[in-house]
């Protein structure tokens, strides 16, 4: 009984542990192809579909969409690709 008590609270603490390595990250995505009002729209809502994405604003006039997401369920990759698959390619702002 001790033992499965102990491989209990080991898993437990597993399961505690992954999620206390999550982190917010924000970043600033340079967003092609955004022309019109309703652009900002569509990339906004492309980037808020990305599971782990809680923050998102895009501005027409700069070209950047500045995008708060958790990196232990989401990664710039998912983040390019979605607005990517929404007709605007963007790639990490430097």
């Amino acid at each position: 009984m001790r033992k499965l008590a102990a491989m209990a609270a080991f898993g437990f603490g597993l399961i505690a542990s992954s999620s206390a390595f999550a982190a917010e990250k924000t970043v600033t995505l340079a967003v092609k192809n955004m022309y019109c009002a309703a652009c900002p729209h569509t990339v906004k809502a492309s980037l808020l579909a990305v599971p782990g994405v809680t923050n998102v604003v895009v501005s027409v006039a700069d070209l950047t969409a500045r995008v708060t997401f958790d990196d232990s369920k989401a990664d710039m990759q998912s983040l390019v690709k979605a607005t990517t698959n929404a007709g605007y390619p963007s790639e990490p702002k430097s």
